[in-house]
Order: C-alpha cells, then structure tokens, then sequence
C-alpha cells in the first residue's frame, strides 16, 4: 500500500456520506502531532480510520497526512482538468473502468468492444503494474490500445493519462476507456478527468465488496455486477449485494451483466450510448 503516493488523502470533498460505515471525515484546522493510534472496537479489533484523515501513516500526524494528500490531489486536478478539456473538444467520453483483480473487466470490455466497435471509434489505455498482457487482448479486437506500467504504483493518475494521451489518438465522439489497476481502494480518490467511472464487481468476490471498500463504490456512477452466468452455482445473495451497493451510494445504478453469455450486454451498451448522446448535446 503506498500511503505516501496517495492512498492516505483526505477524501473529505470527495466521500459521499455513508451512514454506519467508517468516519464522517470533516475538514479539520490544525491539528497537534498524533501517535499513530487505532481506535479498539468492542471485540477487541483494531480501526485506523477514525482520525480525520481516515487512515494512518507511521511518523506522520494525521495533519500532515491531510496536507500530503491535498497536496497530491491538487496536482492531478490539475492535469485531470486537462485531460477533461481534451475529451470534451473531441466529443469523446471517458470511462475510468475499475475493480479488483479477477473481476472479469478486461473480458468484458473485449466483448463491449466488439459489439460497440461497427457503431463508434473506440480506445482504450490500459493499467497495469507489469506486462502489456491486456493491451494485446485490447489489440487483437481491432481497437487501439496504449499499456500504461504503473511499477510499484497501484493505481492510474491523470499526469499518466496525459501522457498517454500524446501517443493515442483520442477516438472523436467516440468512448475512451479507461481499464485502472486492479485494485479497489486507491482509485477511487483520483480524477483522471473521465466522465464516469464504473465499478466492476465480480459474483465470484462476495456480495460484501461495498460495505468493505465503500469509497469505491460512493465514487462510481455505476456497477457492472459481473459474471451472473455463474449465479447458478455460487451461494452469493444478489439482493443484498444491491442493497449493500446503494446504502453506501443511494444513486448508483447497477447493470448485472456477462460477457460468456451476453446477459445484460445490451443494457450496458445502452447506457453508453446515452452517455455519448448526452455528450454531443452538451
């Protein structure tokens, strides 16, 4: 987890309220230099996040923390509003597709891909610590592709985009989609200047995944619930899953949906097309 890089910013301006779900973080004034603590609770177990910043960093007061983080956020805002500008002068929309690993995501924007590729110019940047494995899988559809290593890094940010965007050509009024780290914290406090970002939550992790990771699930406008052809066979509760899913985001829209079998595929690509509609109007 690399706290410094990020994963220990304030998320204040950018959580959603979650009522019963870890700290309702406020802005806070100066505050005096804190051990690192955790807050016991009444089975005895440990919860870094109730401090103001929402987690701890070993030698850094919570102050300190919120000021790196507001630091680090203001500078991708920066090049996140840039990659904004681009998208919008060419009609394209952005899509910033994350989850965790094995989810299913890249298997699913293959299939996106080819349903979506005879109706709109379409390409795709991709994030990985390691390999190009999933650009090559985005190439052989036909689409381009652009594979961004992130090394230790767990996540995308929008100065990687930005460079990644001198060596792709933007699909004008097209969708550019954006296929983040695996990884189902860090990503959710980075704008990389998309007009969404869709969370894509496999059957096979456990209908849990919101109330463990909500500031994901607050950040996207959407859940794809993935691989529902596998329902079947899987004890996962689909209901509460959804219920889960809107108590930490009450606006959320969920699209159950499988690449094997095509279920839910058209809803999905319906929702895309509303996006692009919405964004030539505007």
């Amino acid at each position: 987890m690399c706290e410094v890089c990020g994963c220990g910013h304030d998320h204040s301006e950018r959580r959603r309220p979650v009522p019963g779900i870890g700290p309702q973080v406020k802005p806070v004034g100066r505050l005096p230099l804190a051990r690192k603590r955790a807050e016991s609770t009444g089975q005895g177990d440990l919860h870094y996040g109730h401090g103001p910043a929402g987690t701890e960093v070993p030698g850094l007061s919570q102050q300190q923390v919120i000021e790196i983080g507001a630091d680090i956020m203001a500078r991708n805002d920066c090049h996140a509003e840039r990659n904004r500008a681009q998208f919008a002068a060419m009609g394209v929309l952005a899509l910033n597709l994350v989850s965790s690993p094995g989810s299913g995501k890249t298997t699913l924007l293959v299939e996106t891909i080819a349903r979506l590729r005879a109706r709109y110019p379409i390409a795709v940047i991709e994030g990985d610590q390691q390999t190009s494995n999933d650009a090559e899988r985005i190439r052989a559809t036909g689409a381009p592709a652009l594979q961004i290593n992130t090394g230790k890094g767990c996540h995308l940010d929008a100065a990687m985009v930005e460079q990644a965007l001198d060596r792709l050509s933007l699909p004008e009024r097209g969708v550019l989609f954006i296929e983040n780290v695996g990884n189902l914290v860090c990503p959710a406090g980075f704008d990389l200047g998309e007009a969404h970002k869709v969370v894509v939550l496999s059957v096979t992790e456990g209908e849990d995944k919101p109330l463990k990771y909500p500031d994901m699930f607050a950040a996207a406008d959407v859940m794809l619930l993935n691989k529902v052809d596998l329902l079947p066979h899987l004890r996962f509760d689909l209901a509460a899953c959804c219920e889960h899913a809107r108590r930490v985001n009450p606006a959320i829209r969920i699209l159950p949906v499988s690449a094997w079998s095509g279920e839910g595929m058209d809803a999905w690509l319906d929702w895309i097309a509303q996006g692009l509609a919405a964004r030539a109007i505007g």
